[in-house]
């Protein structure tokens, strides 16, 4: 045997002790069930024994004041006798109930079958609702509002374990109401998958028959009002049909009337209103009380507007033939489900008619000879309550448009989540709750949904409403409805909370609290993509009227679109953290120990993607020091991952000893190669990325810097000056062909270097001098460290909500001490290596450096007589004192050393190995008047 859905049925209690009645078994014992039994059903059993239900209960309520001649019942009867006559000889039991679980109509397929079973199974009256019935059709089918299977022991009552049901509620299709219940019941043997088939299309014939019992009244009032138009023709001046009323109207003007039309009928009161039109016209609606012959009450609404007085009688409509449903407006478009009839019957019947006293709205007729003539026609007609539905309708549609907009606004979890909760306050509820996981809040898949809630919005019309607050923890128990909507991924209706045993037994102490509060709740699941990301509790407060089915559905509706957003947003947090963490792989992890300046960086992403911004902190030879900043242009992986290969590039070109313009030089050769060897270079090429690369030396307190398409740097001086210096601009990287140009700057001690990127300065909504002038007023008045001046820089320059990275590097500089710098000049004569030896040991030991003399000997006789013999004189030596010792040799010549491995026969070649052997690092470095051979010995020992 097969479910409707697929899965197999399992009947009545099965060898091996399995099947729903062993399971029942189990629950009545309070055994623990997860598996096995369907989850609505297993809610139900749930519910049925917090209510304290007997499953041994035989009676139930019987009701003698069931309405027999309801709408349901008129509507119902000729569907219920096709059916008895389909099941003829079946037993089966068909019944229709209303919204309320009370039975009112009952036909059997065996006559006999009325006479065997009790009255409780046979006679109408007897209520079925879950809260007093248990687990059945059609109480089962009010409380999930969805169609119902119940079979055998899934039944919560013992009279009913050999029985199997199905049952659909039954909606009103203008108010979206459910007026009822559609059940049949029928032996465990009968079971048969295509009964949902046949209840499907009875129910379905049931709701037109509804639909067309509401346009019969509403044609039975258009009648009324025609009738009564042409009985009151005689003395009246002047009247138009709908369809002449809308010549002189635009289609969005006829909305608007429409629209005021379908209100005044809801509201179901005499009423005379203005409404104005975009054009500065008005109109005046007026509504009025209209009978039909059949006793039918309902509402007219005419427009009268001024009109030129016709040379001939104008014609009023009348239709002879029966009106159909929907009557369409002439020359309008026809709006459904507007709450009325909005009507122009084509058929004319010459009438002359005046309008004394319309606009009073009273019926007076006092007649003013100078007033211009007016033309009056029909708009709509309707029932109040039919327009009540109709104008929550339109609400609907208009809240649900409203949050296609509002919804989903930023790429940001917890923001959307919020704009779900304000889009529905207090348009549809008056409190909401959005709960999600702690996974979905940092972009990921939650395993278990209910498991790690957290309370992620309260939004409500007052604030004294006890919830738990932002951040908490929320645990739902099986029976709640939160709970059981993320289950079965359905909205659950409680529309009354008092009665709702699971979600008070859940914290009856909270629970109380939170009733005083509110009183009615949809829960409703956040499903997006197949993937369940939270839950949202939509509740009103006690001065508002329960939620109803469309409230459910509007509310299922509002939480499916915000559901998609929210997970755009994760998907987005979690490539954004992919993508960041890449970028902040990529960025330099500290700054390196060094004495020539005091460094602080900063990097802060956009809030909507991440860049290619960089910076980076070199340590050079000589107690110099290399500032990077760069921006790739670009956002997202691409950008990042490029960002690390041009950093990379830019540290290893500087650690080269290149000078700045020559660094870049290669940079943009780098990146116009890079462009022509990615295929997708055409659309996402990295032309366009910028650098800035500066030189600090602190034994001549001199800066020398070069840029590609990059804004300048910020240059504090001590006593608060700043200035930007005005550097050669040179073009951004990639676009080769032009040379780049450095410049070199004077820099006293404690001055500040600020580097940074375009994000910093450049928004659409500011204009750059002012910022560059907020930037140099910042930085005249921050005397404190590098890391207070990145602070107030972010705090007073950057925007409040970036669209691009801010990279930003504050080097202070520092001056190497004179008295820790030797410099000697000598002639290219190799006699004075001796003499270059003996200074050096002499001012190792005034340095208190003594250990370290004989690898400085060594290195400084090896640099030296290189010098000497392959280099040009004048030779400089000098000697620096910093954290390393760095003995430097400088000539006129070009000609760089290098290292080699020497052969046993070699008398030379083992100079420079005994360098490398004896030192830390060496190499070489080029000037304008010639070249440095630099080696740097450690200090650990000393």
């Amino acid at each position: 045997m097969v479910r409707a859905g697929g899965d197999p049925i399992p009947t009545g209690r099965a060898p091996g002790g399995t099947g729903p009645a062993r399971f029942r078994e189990r629950f009545m014992q309070g055994e623990p069930v997860e598996t096995g039994v369907r989850a609505s059903i297993l809610d139900s059993w749930r519910r049925c024994r917090i209510l304290g239900l007997s499953p041994d209960q035989s009676d139930l309520p019987y009701r003698e004041d069931f309405e027999p001649d309801a709408r349901i019942v008129r509507a119902a009867v000729p569907v219920l006798d096709r059916l008895q006559a389909t099941f003829a000889g079946n037993a089966m039991n068909i019944s229709v109930a209303d919204a309320s679980g009370t039975v009112l109509l009952r036909r059997f397929g065996e006559a006999s079958l009325a006479r065997a079973l009790p009255p409780i199974q046979s006679v109408p009256g007897f209520v079925f609702a879950e809260q007093v019935a248990g687990t059945n059709g059609i109480g089962l089918a009010l409380a999930e509002r969805r169609p119902i299977r119940v079979y055998g022991a899934e039944h919560f009552a013992e009279r009913s374990q050999g029985s199997a049901c199905r049952a659909l509620p039954v909606r009103d299709p203008l108010s979206g109401r459910i007026e009822g219940v559609l059940c049949f019941g029928y032996p465990r043997s009968a079971e048969d998958p295509a009964l949902d088939t046949v209840i499907r299309k009875a129910a379905e014939t049931i709701e037109r028959r509804l639909l067309r019992q509401s346009s019969a009244r509403e044609r039975a009032l258009l009648r009324a009002y025609l009738d009564s138009g042409a009985e009151a023709a005689a003395g009246l001046q002047h009247r138009v049909g709908v369809a002449e009323l809308a010549l002189q109207t635009r289609p969005r003007d006829r909305t608007i009337l429409m629209e005021k039309a379908a209100e005044l009928i809801a509201r179901g009161q005499r009423a005379c209103v203005d409404v104005p039109l975009p054009d500065g016209r008005r109109v005046t609606l007026v509504s009025r009380p209209v009978t039909s012959a059949s006793g039918v009450e309902g509402m007219v609404i005419e427009a009268v507007l001024p009109g030129p007085a016709p040379r001939e009688p104008l014609v009023l409509p009348r239709q002879h033939e029966p009106l159909g449903l929907p009557v369409e407006l002439a020359a309008a478009t026809p709006l459904p489900f507007s709450g009325g009839v909005p009507v122009a019957p084509p058929a004319p019947l010459s009438v002359a008619v005046g309008v004394e006293g319309v606009a009073t709205g009273d019926g007076s007729t006092d007649e003013h000879p100078d007033s211009p003539p007016l033309a009056r026609g029909l708009v709509m007609v309707g029932e109040p309550h039919v327009g009540t539905y109709a104008l929550a309708a339109r609400r609907r549609l208009e809240l649900l448009s409203e949050a296609g907009v509002r919804i989903g606004t930023t790429l940001d979890v917890g923001r959307t989540a919020r704009e779900l909760a304000e889009s529905a306050v207090p348009q549809l509820a008056d409190f909401v709750t959005v709960d999600l996981p702690e996974a979905v809040l940092r972009g990921e898949e939650s395993a278990d949904p209910r498991s790690d809630l957290r309370r992620t919005v309260v939004h409500g019309i007052r604030d004294d409403c006890p919830f738990h607050p932002v951040g908490k923890r929320v645990d739902y128990g099986p029976s709640t409805p939160q709970s059981r909507c993320l289950t079965s991924r359905q909205a659950v209706l409680e529309p009354n909370l008092q009665a709702a045993a699971g979600w008070f037994a859940q914290d009856p102490e909270h629970s109380a609290e939170l009733l005083s509060h509110v009183h009615s709740l949809v829960a409703v699941p956040l499903v997006a993509r197949g993937v369940v990301l939270g839950v949202a509790g939509f509740y009103r407060a006690q001065s508002s009227p329960p939620f109803m089915d469309d409230d459910r559905s509007l509310a299922q509706e509002l939480a499916a679109r915000a559901a998609l957003s929210i997970d755009n947003a994760r998907r987005y947090t979690r490539e954004r953290t992919m993508v960041l963490a890449l970028q902040r792989s990529l960025l330099p992890q500290g700054v390196p120990d060094q004495d020539g300046v005091e460094v602080a960086h900063r990097y802060l992403p956009a809030e909507s993607d991440v860049g290619g911004d960089w910076y980076d902190v070199i340590p050079l030879s000589g107690t110099r020091i290399g500032l990077f900043v760069g921006d790739v242009v670009g956002h997202g992986m691409l950008s990042a991952a490029t960002m690390g290969r041009l950093r990379t590039a830019a540290r290893s070109f500087a650690e080269l000893d290149f000078p700045p313009d020559d660094v870049l030089t290669h940079l943009d050769k780098l990146v116009g190669r890079l462009d022509r060897e990615d295929p997708g270079a055409v659309d996402a090429g990295i032309i366009g990325a910028t650098c800035l690369y500066a030189i600090y030396d602190p034994t001549t307190q001199r800066c020398t810097m070069a840029r590609a398409g990059h804004p300048p740097p910020a240059l504090a001086r001590p006593d608060g000056t700043v200035w930007f210096p005005d550097l050669p601009a040179g073009p951004p990287l990639g676009l080769g062909g032009l040379p780049f140009e450095a410049a070199e700057i004077e820099l006293p001690e404690n001055s500040q270097i600020v580097l940074y990127t375009d994000g910093l300065i450049e928004d659409r909504h500011r204009d750059v001098d002012v910022v560059l002038d907020q930037l140099s007023a910042t930085l005249a008045q921050a005397d404190g460290t590098p890391d207070e001046t990145c602070e107030a820089v972010l705090d007073t320059v950057a925007p409040a909500h970036p669209c691009d990275d801010i990279a930003l590097l504050v080097a202070r500089t520092h001056a190497l001490d004179p008295g820790r710098i030797a410099t000697w000049d000598l002639p290219a004569d190799p006699a004075l290596v001796s003499e270059v030896r003996a200074f050096a040991i002499r001012q190792l030991a005034d340095w208190g450096l003594e250990e370290a003399a004989f690898a400085a000997e060594l290195v400084l006789s090896e640099l030296v007589t290189n010098a000497i013999r392959h280099g040009a004189g004048p030779i400089r030596v000098r000697l620096l004192h910093d954290r390393t010792l760095i003995c430097e040799v400088s000539d006129t010549s070009n000609t760089a050393p290098h290292l080699r491995r020497a052969a046993g026969t070699d008398e030379g070649g083992r100079g420079l190995f005994l360098v490398a052997q004896l030192t830390r690092n060496w190499g070489t470095r080029y000037t304008q008047q010639g070249k440095i051979i630099w080696a740097e010995c450690g200090l650990e020992g000393v």
